[in-house]
């Protein structure tokens, strides 16, 4: 954490092509060893897809493959009186937004034996459908929140 203060939020610029600034971020998440151009041949070769599969608006896909990733709590640690509670807590939207854009491409990636491009096609597919490895991992967040709610007095 800063001790001067606090870190300024950098603006992220819409993208070219659908002049959308979430498949921005999701270009900026795909990037590896900044790579740009590569990670938007692998957002763009995606949306591609979905639009030949889908036969659908391939941008209207990926917001909604989002929306239905994105977690709405989360539990934290919270250390009362030597003993650690996890403390279920509402997310704020960057949050939940940073989470289901980390989660989309961690899972993409975990899928083996096809190319990235194709791996994010069908994650973004399955979530669109509220299936799949993004919305089992929401759904078990959710779960654990759920599970811990007795002790959400200790949230501050």
């Amino acid at each position: 954490m800063a001790r001067r203060r606090r870190a300024e939020r950098r603006v992220v610029l819409p993208d070219p092509k659908y002049n959308s600034e979430l498949v921005a971020r999701v270009i900026n998440y795909v990037m590896l060893a900044g790579k740009k151009s590569t990670a938007e041949k692998i957002i763009y070769g995606a949306m591609g897809r979905i639009e030949e599969k889908a036969a659908q608006d391939p941008l209207g896909v990926l917001i909604k493959a989002i929306d239905n990733i994105k977690p709405r709590v989360e539990v934290k640690s919270r250390r009362v009186g030597g003993a650690t509670y996890q403390v279920p807590v509402e997310i704020s939207p960057r949050r939940q937004l940073a989470l289901a854009l980390r989660w989309l491409v961690q899972y993409s990636s975990a899928r083996r034996g096809m190319p990235m491009e194709q791996a994010i096609a069908l994650e973004l597919q399955d979530a669109f459908n509220n299936q799949g490895v993004c919305i089992k991992k929401r759904e078990d967040t959710h779960k654990m929140a759920q599970a811990n709610k007795a002790f959400a007095h200790y949230a501050w």
